[in-house]
């Protein structure tokens, strides 16, 4: 476009969803119910790990981080798409595209900072158990999520900060939801500058982590086969193999969805699929995968739905008790 548009009066156009009228309210319900599904699971695990004592260690404490950053992440994503499903209004202002993008990204590289803590944190607890102790304390490790927040905080702020213009030649947003890479897409003239950033902001997220966590596997795997301890053998299986899952489901989703945004060919299809299901997958999946394959929270799940179903049924057990006793004194 050969005009610049003012920021603060245009409006912006989201791709649109190409569903058919006939489909738009079950649409808006299978999204609604999606996002309270993610918000009902996450808070779930939320509230598991904050109300029991015995899942307050380091390596939950650590997972505690990862309810909070899905349901940023979900936040941002879900009650635009479904309004826009209600609505059938693609438009979006600029505020609140960028608003959006800076918590889907946010989101997206704050996952894999927290996945990497959490390595970091299996690594000490196999390889060095006897100085796990001193590694993980109570004060390491809040200077661990400290750094790790405040860190996360001032790249991705930066990465959004180096795109926001007061003048934009084009108000096509090239996805179904605000992200930096369609962002950059609407900045008049010279974007260079802002492309070798994007990329050092996804070599560090994903490349760091990517190596963090197959160091400490790679360790974790060397300690189990050379100690040949089935105790430590099974300690890995079981809190490692989570771990693993959820990490490979956000690097696989996360990486093809900014290379396909970065390949100009790439069919537009793929690239939306790949961009909703960072979105939509790893929210849903992640507090079902640790509720069901980690013991510890599993547990603590049943145990505390136990005793809130039934304390009336244990204490008319107790009171029927007493009175036996009393009866035969």
């Amino acid at each position: 476009m050969d005009s610049n548009f003012s920021i603060y009066t245009i409006y912006l156009t989201l791709e649109t969803l190409d569903i058919p009228t006939s489909n738009i309210l079950p649409a808006f319900i299978f999204g609604t119910l999606t996002y309270c599904a993610v918000l009902v699971f996450n808070m779930t695990v939320l509230l598991t790990i904050a109300l029991n004592r015995k899942l307050h260690k380091p390596m939950y404490v650590l997972l505690f981080n990862l309810p909070i950053n899905d349901m940023v992440g979900a936040t941002a994503f879900f009650p635009q798409l479904v309004s826009s499903i209600l609505s059938q209004s693609r438009s979006i202002t600029y505020s609140a595209c960028f608003v959006q993008a800076l918590l889907t990204h946010l989101y997206g590289a704050g996952a894999f900072l927290i996945l990497s803590a959490m390595a970091y944190d299996r690594f000490i607890a196999i390889c060095c158990p006897l100085k796990y102790n001193t590694f993980m304390s109570p004060n390491n490790l809040m200077k661990i999520i400290t750094i790790m927040w405040t860190l996360h905080f001032i790249l991705i702020g930066l990465l959004l900060a180096v795109n926001y213009r007061t003048e934009i030649c084009s108000t096509k947003i090239v996805d179904i939801f605000c992200n930096n890479p369609s962002l950059m897409k609407l900045v008049c003239g010279d974007i260079t500058a802002n492309n070798y950033y994007g990329l050092f902001i996804m070599t560090f997220y994903d490349g760091l982590s990517l190596l963090i966590v197959a160091f400490t596997y790679i360790q974790i795997l060397i300690t189990v086969v050379v100690k040949r301890q089935s105790e430590a053998k099974s300690k890995a299986l079981q809190t490692c193999g989570t771990h693993l899952i959820v990490f490979l489901c956000y690097e696989f989703c996360a990486c093809f969805a900014l290379i396909a945004h970065r390949i100009e060919s790439a069919p537009q299809n793929l690239r939306r699929a790949l961009g909703a299901s960072v979105m939509i997958f790893p929210p849903i999946l992640n507090p079902l995968i640790y509720g069901l394959k980690t013991k510890e929270i599993r547990q603590n799940l049943i145990f505390f739905n136990h005793k809130k179903v039934f304390p009336t049924k244990q204490k008319k057990k107790l009171n029927q008790g007493k009175r036996h006793q009393i009866l035969h004194l």
